[in-house]
């Protein structure tokens, strides 16, 4: 009879469950509906039900992007990281992350900003990368402290004392933090937090050999693990009660107990035990035991052993000897069969460990020989920009402003042959983001045929371009992301055309809502391509073959970051050609029409009042911190020839007296330097100073540290070599801010 009303009860909770999932309006939904999706997905994640945990992030994310709810946007990527970061996919948890916390940044949303720092430090402490995860933590900490909420200030406490209990120098500080975070969820409803305290707890007092308090923190643990259904830490508070009463001395009991931790490991997980171990032991420090489970399993079979003998001794004949003798004859052969398979199993195991590896630090050398490769072509090259920009302003002779001008051009390629690289690097490795924004398309693909004229006219090409008038005027989608393949396709065309015509058309194909599906069309009449290349020129440094590339030239970089950039965008792009006859490049985006309810807010900035004008650098006193002479002669006479007052410093060290002693309206400040480094100056200048703006400029490639850069005080980054428009920009946009709040 209990068992039917149990049964009764489970089918309305079901039936009732099923109901609320199937009020929400897809096309119109509420966000509490999607904020009711968001939890339910962390309660799958840690009930390690990722398939549905997937599901339910899927759809939330879907629902978000319909009302065009950032916050939510964000909040769906922070939760899919944290997902990862259970499944040790730590990689794809930091991707999450960044795109979310990118978009936290542009609303404004601290809450979710905070939230998102506290999971990137448990990540980074995964990764074994603990003075990162701190920072993070202290970053939150602050946030968590003004707020004055408990619950998070709790969750940081801990995630504090885990990263000091994965260091010895630093074990006896985790049981202090661990005591703190106690306190502050003491009347939290966070049950999965509750488990992990009482985990570490436990930890904490077996380190210091108090086995029966450790004793009960593990089983409180194992009781809230098991009544909220948290499978992963069950098992792990099985294991860490079988290593505590194998030091106690109960092996019997720590056998049994590791036998029902590895009866729910296997439940979870179908693959390689020893892997699973070894990532268990490094997250949880789980690795003690392992030693000692021959001993355990000796002691188990000697006690068997000894029960046998007594009842061989009564009820043994010939008969069972025999057949004894013969299943004892096939199992040896059976574990002899088993044994080389399984040697064989480890030989190819440790060969594919061997070969990832390998592959790691492969990638790693590709990306540090990048970096590095990088910043050693940008310095010279603002050297090269820097003074061609100051010799046009020189009044040159026709004939000196014909070669200034080549030059110009000459660093210019070489600026886009070193950006294609990187691009093609960061599509590849899955760290490009899309960022949407309204834009007037038709203008977008007007400047880009602008800027590509000159190009066309060395050819003796002409361009025609035909735009749709049924295209919405303002769309919303990536201009950047358009304008990038627009100038590699049409620039490709433009390269293998002379004497001919490129034609661009862009035409609706169709419309659902507000929705607009646009189909861009790229056509030209020159030297086309073979059937058999017109796969290949897709592909990495491929062009259509080595006599094209001697009389064309270029690198075969063009089309493949078009080839990735759509399919980022979900698009294919299609080729129709004939040797000697032209070629056809077609591909379809999709774009959002702009209407009053999806149109972006207008950022609000500091001086947005102000219009800039390089008349607001007058007179201001600027310090440039660079170690490069001529690097520091370049930027210096840039400047001054707006009437700026400028002051150098050859050092990080020089720079922070120069700043102490004298008023300085802002510092331009390079990263790399002998002495201290540009960080540390910028560091120890904020403990001073917290107001002058501080930009970056420097040669460093900062895709992944941007992060790091604004914790540690700078307000800005302008990459060198910089185009002077973003340079004066940059600068005069933080000297009218100051202006208006001094």
């Amino acid at each position: 009879m209990k068992n039917f009303k149990r049964f009764i009860l489970l089918v309305c909770c079901f039936a009732i469950f099923g109901f609320q999932e199937s009020t929400i309006d897809e096309e119109n939904p509420k966000p509490e509906q999607i904020k009711e999706l968001l939890n339910e997905a962390e309660v799958s994640i840690n009930t390690m039900n990722f398939d549905k945990a997937q599901e339910q992030l899927d759809l939330s994310l879907k629902l978000s992007k319909r009302i065009n709810a950032k916050s939510y946007i964000a909040l769906t990527s922070t939760i899919l990281s944290r997902m990862y970061h259970v499944r040790h996919e730590y990689d794809k948890g930091i991707t999450q992350l960044d795109r979310a916390m990118s978009i936290q940044r542009e609303i404004n949303d601290d809450a979710g900003l905070n939230y998102s720092y506290v999971l990137y430090s448990k990540i980074l402490t995964s990764k074994k990368e603990f003075d990162r995860a701190l920072n993070y933590l202290v970053l939150a900490e602050k946030y968590y402290t003004q707020q004055d909420n408990r619950e998070q200030l709790g969750i940081i406490a801990l995630n504090r004392a885990v990263i000091y209990f994965a260091d010895n120098n630093t074990k006896p500080r985790a049981l202090t933090e661990l005591r703190n975070a106690e306190i502050y969820l003491s009347d939290s409803d966070n049950q999965y937090e509750k488990t992990r305290l009482n985990y570490f707890m436990a930890r904490a007092f077996q380190y210091d050999g108090n086995y029966e308090r450790a004793e009960q923190s593990a089983k409180k643990s194992l009781e809230i693990s098991k009544a909220a259904g948290y499978t992963g830490m069950v098992m792990y508070s099985y294991n860490l009660l079988s290593e505590i009463a194998q030091e106690r001395g109960n092996y019997a009991s720590a056998l049994e107990l590791l036998q029902q931790g590895n009866k729910i490991r296997e439940t979870i997980f179908d693959v390689n035990k020893e892997a699973l171990a070894t990532e268990a032991n490094a997250r949880l420090g789980n690795s003690a035991l392992k030693s000692t489970v021959d001993q355990l399993t000796a002691q188990q079979a000697e006690n068997e052993r000894t029960l046998k003998v007594n009842k061989l001794t009564t009820i043994l004949s010939v008969a069972l000897i025999t057949i004894l003798s013969l299943l004892t004859l096939s199992l040896y052969k059976n574990n002899n069969l088993r044994a080389r398979a399984n040697e064989l199993l480890q030989k190819k195991n440790s060969e594919l460990i061997l070969a990832k590896e390998n592959a790691e630090k492969a990638s790693l050398a590709k990306a540090q020989f990048l970096t590095t490769i990088t910043h050693e072509l940008r310095t010279p090259l603002y050297a090269v920009t820097g003074l061609t920009h100051l010799l046009l302003e020189e009044s040159p002779t026709e004939s000196q402003k014909e070669h200034l001008n080549s030059l110009k051009f000459s660093g210019e390629y070489l600026l886009s042959l070193i950006n294609n690289i990187l691009d093609l690097n960061k599509l590849e490795a899955n760290k490009v983001e899309i960022v949407k924004t309204n834009f007037d398309l038709e203008k977008r693909i007007s400047d880009v045929l602008i800027a590509l004229k000159n190009s066309a006219d060395d050819r003796n090409t002409k361009l025609h371009f035909s735009y749709d008038k049924d295209i919405p005027a303002k769309l919303i989608g990536d201009p950047l992301k358009v304008s990038q393949i627009l100038i590699n396709l049409i620039g490709n065309s433009i390269k293998f055309t002379e004497d001919g015509d490129i034609w661009i058309a862009v035409n609706k194909t169709r419309q659902d809502g507000k929705f607009v599906s646009l189909l861009f069309e790229i056509k030209d009449n020159g030297e086309g391509i073979g059937k058999e290349k017109q796969k290949a020129i897709f592909e990495n440094f491929t062009q259509g073959s080595t006599q094209i590339n001697r009389k064309f030239g270029g690198t075969g970089l063009g089309l493949s970051i078009v080839k990735n950039l759509l399919s980022l965008l979900n698009s294919e792009i299609e080729l129709e050609s004939d040797l000697g006859k032209g070629s056809t490049f077609t591909f379809e985006l999709q774009f959002e029409a702009e209407t009053l309810e999806t149109k972006p807010a207008e950022p609000v900035s500091p001086s947005k009042d102000i219009v800039l004008t390089n008349d607001i650098m007058k007179d201001k006193n600027i310090l440039i911190v660079e170690d490069n002479k001529i690097n520091q002669m370049i930027t210096r006479k840039i400047l001054e020839k707006n009437k700026v007052i400028c002051d150098v410093a050859d050092n990080g060290t020089i720079a922070i007296e120069k700043v102490q002693n004298n008023e300085f309206d802002l510092i331009l400040m390079d990263i790399h330097m002998p002495g201290i480094s540009g960080i540390e100056a910028t560091i120890e200048i904020r403990k001073f100073n917290p107001d002058i703006p501080i930009i970056a400029l420097t040669a460093v490639t900062l895709d992944d540290n941007l992060d790091e850069f604004y914790m540690n005080g700078f307000n800005d980054i302008i990459p060198k070599p910089y185009k002077t428009e973003e340079f004066f920009h940059k600068i005069n946009k933080y000297l009218a801010a100051r202006e208006t709040t001094v």
